[in-house]
């Protein structure tokens, strides 16, 4: 399950503290006596935030964007949808603007994610995804072409892996990771995620995504980018099994 926070930070043993109490030196120093794990050095900054849970969001891949849209834009005429949407837009207006080099580092960031060297990485990672988009309407074609290696004696998996590789769109550049994250599982989306997974000795499962309700989680990029257009910070973390956003 994920959680919300918002804008606030509540001290061990203590009540709230607003950042706006901080015009106050004493109030100030007070409320970081009272907090532990801080140098001296530290306490010196003149800024606190107070948290507080702000609501659960379901633990799927849209799960930065419902908490967004709790977050920041609940009463606005937008949805979870349409912040995944400004997200991708506000990527593609950065990607626009990016020099060669800086849109190579980008890419090659999003290579390392979704369409990484199964050569290599194996000394951190026990299994490996490659992502895959596959368009609605092409469904039917694809499974005639893999029943038509499987008739000849290939096992499925192994023929759903090698169409789905020839056919379908990787996850390797900045074009291919607009249309990735623009897919919420909704059946309005024009793309179906694909994933192969892999360990060090080959194919390890293919997951097809038949009904099209795999939704791609939000990155770092798509954080970086849903940032940028509501001009404030986003965090993200993890604690005892439970992600959580700040916002």
């Amino acid at each position: 399950m994920g959680k919300l926070l918002g804008d606030s930070i509540t001290w061990r043993g203590s009540t709230a503290v607003n950042a706006c109490d901080l015009s106050e030196p004493q109030a100030a120093a007070t409320s970081w006596d009272r907090v532990s794990g801080i140098e001296e050095q530290q306490k010196s900054w003149s800024m606190v935030f107070r948290l507080s849970h702000g609501g659960d969001v379901e633990a799927d891949g849209n799960c930065l964007f419902t908490a967004s849209w709790k977050a920041m834009a609940p009463e606005m005429k937008v949805d979870a949808r349409d912040l995944r949407r400004r997200t991708v837009t506000r990527f593609l207006e950065v990607l626009g603007s990016l020099s060669g080099k800086e849109r190579e580092m980008t890419e090659s960031a999003i290579r390392h994610m979704y369409a990484p060297d199964l050569k290599s990485g194996w000394g951190i990672h026990l299994v490996q995804e490659v992502k895959l988009l596959a368009k609605k309407a092409d469904h039917e074609s694809l499974d005639s072409a893999i029943d038509e290696l499987v008739n000849l004696g290939m096992r499925r998996e192994t023929a759903a892996e090698s169409i789905y590789k020839e056919r379908c769109i990787a996850v390797d550049n900045g074009p291919s990771w607009a249309r990735y994250m623009s897919i919420s599982g909704s059946p309005e989306d024009e793309y179906d995620i694909i994933t192969l997974q892999y360990t060090e000795e080959g194919l390890l499962t293919v997951d097809e995504n038949r009904e099209g309700h795999a939704a791609a989680f939000g990155d770092d990029i798509a954080i970086g980018c849903l940032a940028t257009e509501f001009k404030r910070e986003i965090f993200c973390g993890k604690k005892n099994h439970v992600v959580f956003f700040i916002l």
